[in-house]
C-alpha cells in the first residue's frame, strides 16, 4: 500500500489479490429504470435530428414491407380466379397482369430494403456518437472527483463503467431502438391491413396478443435482477483479474495461488450463475413466442377457410391474412427481445449515470484571492506565491465521527525544508492531503503566503505543488516524455537538463535508445532507484514553488539512496519542501522537524534541537540507530 494508504488508515476498500471486493450481494433490479430510461432520451435529445431520420426511414421501409403481402395476395387471386375460370371455359391465367404485379412487389421490396439500410447507417453512427460523449463524460468525470471515491473502489469496479457498461449500453440501445420503431410501425400498419381484409379473423389473431403479453412480462419481471448482477459481477472480475495481475510476484511469494483461484471460482461462479439465468430467460421468449404464433396459425387458417367458402373474402386474401400474422407476431417477438436488451440498457445506462452524478470536488473557488497592482485587483495567480505555508489550529476527519488530525499549527517561511516525521497513521501524508486541498479541514485553515487554499481553484493551487511519491508513476511511453510530463511545453535541452540536475543522465545515455527508450506499462524494464530518479527529473522541469517528497527514498539501497538524496537536493534548492520520512538519516539538515502522534504535532524544531530533548523524536532516531547498528 502507498504511502497515501497507509496514512488514511486504508481508507481503500478495494480487494487485494487475495480479498473480496465491496458489493458483493446478489443481483437486484434498475433502482429507477423509468429515470434511467429518461435520463438516457435526454442523453439522445443532442442528436435528435438523426434519430428523426432513423424513425422515418425505418417507417418507410416497414410500410413498403407491410403493403407487399397484400400485393402478393392479389396475384394468389388473379392466379386462383384465372384457373377456375379455364375450368369453366375461360381464357386462363393472365401472366401479363401477374407480372406487372410482381415487378411492382419487387419494386416495394427493393425500396423497403434501401431505407432500412439507411436507416440501420444513421442508427450506428448515433449509437457510436453517444458511446463517445458518455465515455468522454467519464474521463472528464474521473478528474472532478475527490480522492475518497478513489480510496474507496476497486480499479476494475471503475474501468467496468468506462468498458463494459458502456459498451454494453452501445450495443443493446442500437439493436433495440430501431427494432421498438420498426416493430412499432408493423404492429399498427398490419392490424390496419388485416381490419380490410376481415374483422373476425382479426379478432382472432389479437386475441393471441394477451397470452403472448403474459408470458412475456413475467419473464421480463425476473429477467432484470439477473442481467443487473451479470452487469456487477462482471466489474468484481474485471477488479479481481486486474489486482491478480498487478500482485503476481507477490501471490507467487507467499504460495497464495489456491487462495487466488478459490476466491476467482467463487465470483467467476455467481457471475455464471447470473449470467446462465438472463440469458436462459431471454432464450425463453423465441420459443414461447414461436408455439403461441403457431396456434395462431391454425386458427386463422380454420376461420378463413370458413369465410372463403362463403365468399366473405378472397382466396388469396387468406394468404394475405397469413402473412400479416406472421408478421403481426414476429414484431411482438421483437418487442419481448427489445424488452430485454432494455433491460439490459437500463441496467449498464444506470451505472454509468450513477457514476457521473457522483459527488465531485467543488473546483472554483467562492472567494478569489485578489491582488492589488497598479491601482488595480487581479487574480492572484501560482507564480505570485512565494511558497510561505501556515497551518493554522486544523482539525480533520476523513470522517466526522473521527477526527484524525487535532488542533495542528506550524509555520513555514518561503525555502525552507521541512522536514515531517512519525509512526505509521500519525498523519504526515494526511497533512500533505490537506495542503494540496485533496480533502478540505474540518475546522482551522491552511494558507499559503497567508491566503486560505479555499480561495484558489483547486487546479491553480495545485500548480504550486511538485510532488515526488514513493509510489512512482510513469507511463508507457519514452523517457523523454515521461521527464516532459512536468511541463509539456519544455524543449529536449530543458529536458535533459532537468534529468543532469536529477542525476539521471548517466544512466538514461547508457539505456538502449537513451531519451527514447519506451517504457513499458508498468515500467519494469528499468529498476525501482532509476524510476525515482526520472520523477525527480519531471519534479525539477515543472519549477514548482513548493515541493512534496513522500517517503522518495524508503524503497532503494543505500547507494541509490545516496543518488536519490543528492538530486532531492538539487530539487529542493530555492523552495519550501515538505520531506515525509521514515528514515530519520536523511532530514538531518531539515529547517525545521515537525514530530506527530496521533494526528497532533508533539515535538518541532531542528534535529540538533529534538535530539536534546530526549523526547519522542529522539526515541524514534535512537532505535533506528539501534536497529540499524
Amino acid at each position: 500500500m502507498s504511502a497515501a494508504g497507509k496514512e488514511n488508515g486504508g481508507m481503500r476498500r478495494g480487494r487485494g489479490p487475495m480479498g473480496h471486493g465491496p458489493g458483493m450481494m446478489g443481483g437486484e433490479k434498475a433502482k429507477n429504470f423509468k429515470g434511467t430510461i429518461g435520463k438516457l432520451a435526454k442523453e439522445m435529445s443532442a442528436f435528435k435530428i438523426g434519430l428523426i431520420l432513423v424513425v422515418l426511414f425505418a417507417v418507410g421501409s416497414t410500410v413498403f414491407s407491410i403493403i407487399g403481402p397484400t400485393i402478393l395476395g392479389d396475384a394468389t387471386t388473379e392466379i386462383f380466379n384465372g384457373l377456375m375460370g379455364k375450368l369453366s371455359g375461360g381464357s386462363g391465367i393472365d401472366f401479363t397482369v401477374i407480372g406487372r404485379i410482381l415487378l411492382m412487389l419487387a419494386g416495394l421490396y427493393v425500396a423497403s430494403a434501401v431505407f432500412s439500410f439507411l436507416q440501420g447507417i444513421i442508427m450506428t453512427g448515433v449509437s457510436q456518437k453517444l458511446t463517445y460523449r458518455m465515455r468522454e463524460q467519464i474521463s472528464h468525470k474521473i478528474h472532478r472527483m475527490p480522492m475518497n471515491y478513489f480510496e474507496t473502489k476497486t480499479h476494475g469496479e471503475i474501468l467496468s463503467r468506462v468498458t463494459n457498461d458502456v459498451d454494453t449500453l452501445s450495443q443493446s440501445l442500437n439493436q433495440s431502438l430501431t427494432q421498438l420503431i420498426t416493430s412499432t410501425a408493423t404492429v399498427i400498419g398490419v392490424l390496419i391491413m388485416m381490419l380490410r381484409i376481415s374483422g373476425w379473423m382479426t379478432l382472432a389473431a389479437v386475441l393471441i396478443v394477451p397470452v403472448s403479453l403474459i408470458m412475456v412480462s413475467f419473464i421480463v419481471k425476473h429477467s432484470q435482477r439477473y442481467f443487473k448482477a451479470q452487469q456487477e459481477y462482471l466489474g468484481h472480475i474485471n477488479g479481481q483479474v486486474e489486482e491478480v495481475y498487478g500482485g503476481q510476484v507477490i501471490i507467487k511469494a507467499f504460495n497464495k495461488e489456491k487462495d487466488v483461484q478459490e476466491t476467482f471460482d467463487e465470483t467467476n461462479d455467481t457471475l455464471y450463475r447470473s449470467a446462465w439465468k438472463s440469458q436462459f430467460f431471454s432464450g425463453l421468449m423465441q420459443p414461447i413466442m414461436m408455439f403461441v404464433g403457431n396456434l395462431g396459425y391454425v386458427v386463422i387458417s380454420i376461420l378463413g377457410g370458413y369465410l372463403a367458402i362463403r365468399q366473405a373474402i378472397e382466396v388469396g386474401q387468406i394468404q394475405s391474412f397469413i402473412q400479416y400474422v406472421r408478421n403481426f407476431t414476429q414484431p411482438i417477438n421483437q418487442m419481448a427481445q427489445v424488452a430485454n436488451m432494455l433491460q439490459s440498457t437500463a441496467a449498464a445506462a444506470e451505472r454509468v449515470f450513477e457514476f457521473l452524478e457522483e459527488e465531485e470536488e467543488d473546483q472554483m473557488a467562492e472567494n478569489h484571492v485578489m491582488l492589488v497592482e497598479n491601482g488595480e485587483e487581479r487574480k492572484v495567480k501560482p507564480t505570485d506565491l512565494k511558497g510561505a505555508v501556515e497551518f493554522d489550529h486544523v482539525h480533520f476527519g476523513y470522517t466526522p465521527e473521527k477526527i484524525i488530525i487535532n488542533d495542528f499549527s506550524a509555520d513555514v517561511k518561503p525555502g525552507q525544508k521541512i522536514a515531517i516525521v512519525g509512526p505509521t497513521g500519525a498523519g504526515k501524508t494526511t497533512m500533505v492531503k490537506l495542503l494540496m486541498r485533496f480533502y478540505d479541514v474540518n475546522s482551522g485553515a491552511v494558507r499559503i503566503d497567508g491566503y486560505d487554499v479555499k480561495d484558489f481553484d483547486r487546479s491553480e493551487l495545485r500548480e504550486v505543488f511538485g510532488m515526488v511519491l514513493q509510489d512512482t508513476w510513469l507511463y508507457h511511453g519514452t523517457i523523454m516524455e515521461n521527464i516532459r510530463y512536468g511541463r509539456l511545453d519544455a524543449t529536449d535541452e530543458e529536458v535533459i537538463a532537468a534529468a543532469k540536475s536529477a542525476h539521471a543522465h548517466h544512466f538514461i545515455q547508457a539505456l538502449p535508445g537513451g531519451y527514447n527508450m519506451v517504457l513499458d506499462e508498468e515500467a519494469s524494464n528499468i529498476s525501482q532507484g532509476q524510476k525515482q530518479l526520472l520523477t525527480i527529473a519531471r519534479a525539477i522541469l515543472a519549477d514548482n514553488k513548493i515541493m512534496i517528497l513522500d517517503e522518495a527514498t524508503s524503497s532503494v539501497d543505500t547507494r541509490t539512496e545516496q543518488r536519490i538524496q543528492k538530486a532531492m537536493d538539487n530539487l529542493m534548492k530555492g523552495r519550501t519542501s515538505f520531506i515525509i520520512a521514515h528514515r530519520l538519516s536523511t532530514i538531518r539538515d531539515a529547517d525545521l522537524i515537525l514530530v506527530m502522534q496521533d494526528g497532533d504535532i508533539v515535538e518541532q524544531g531542528t534535529h540538533e534541537e529534538l535530539l536534546e530533548k530526549g523526547g519522542f523524536y529522539a526515541k524514534l532516531y535512537n532505535s533506528q540507530f539501534e536497529q540499524s547498528a
